[in-house]
């Protein structure tokens, strides 16, 4: 678990400084740095989908996953925790969006299931603590432009990363490149609607889609068996 309290670390740092910084900076600026944040979440999401061996793994995985997903309403879980939060804390404006845009762009990445299988199956914590070092960052803008939210997705990241730590040693060996490389390229599908969002071009719940990062997966066991 020493990987994911670097990272839980790691992004209440660059939050507090971001929500620091974020008060200094006029509101163009603002605008500006948020559609960059948009842009450069479009080619990490691209970069991760194209990970895919096999299309149809992707859409079938995405479209299983939406169906599910709609179905628990998974973004309007995470939606109603941002306010309960935002209510509980004094939170103000974009609050709830900030929350659950950070939590996904946290979790949903490569580094965050491979680096918490291995900190869970060896104690090797070091591909978290390059991902720690990434979201520091990421939170720091993430911060200064959305707001208090993005704070409280440490939370999100240390309930998300520690569960796949502590269920390392079930996953080991069952857990394939292949199926890693499907994870990713749902995750990267899954980024370019963040991106969208960010842009102010689309407001896709991309939380529903959570579900195709289990069901890739499967599929993948499915057509290997």
């Amino acid at each position: 678990m020493i990987g994911t309290v670097i990272n839980v670390g790691s992004v209440v740092l660059g939050s507090g400084v971001g929500l620091v910084a974020g008060q200094a900076i006029p509101d163009r600026v603002h605008e500006t740095v948020f559609k960059g944040l948009g842009l450069l979440t479009l080619v990490i999401g691209v970069k991760m989908s194209l990970e895919s061996t096999n299309v149809l793994i992707l859409l079938g995985s995405i479209l299983s996953g939406a169906l599910i997903g709609e179905g628990l309403r998974l973004q309007a879980i995470l939606d109603r925790i941002g306010e309960r939060l935002k209510d509980r804390f004094g939170g103000r404006g974009r609050f709830s969006e900030a929350f659950v845009t950070s939590s996904l762009v946290f979790c949903v990445g490569p580094m965050t299931i491979l680096g918490s299988l291995h900190d869970g199956l060896s104690g090797n914590y070091e591909l978290l603590a390059t991902k720690s070092m990434l979201d520091l960052f990421a939170s720091l803008a993430f911060a200064a432009t959305l707001g208090a939210g993005v704070l409280f997705s440490a939370i999100t990241v240390l309930l998300f990363q520690g569960g796949l730590t502590l269920s390392a040693t079930f996953l080991d060996g069952r857990l394939t490149d292949a199926m890693v490389a499907e994870m990713t390229a749902c995750g990267g599908l899954m980024m370019l609607g963040i991106g969208f969002i960010l842009l102010d071009v689309s407001k896709p719940r991309v939380a529903n889609f959570l579900p195709s990062l289990v069901i890739s997966p499967f599929i993948v066991w499915v057509l290997a068996g």
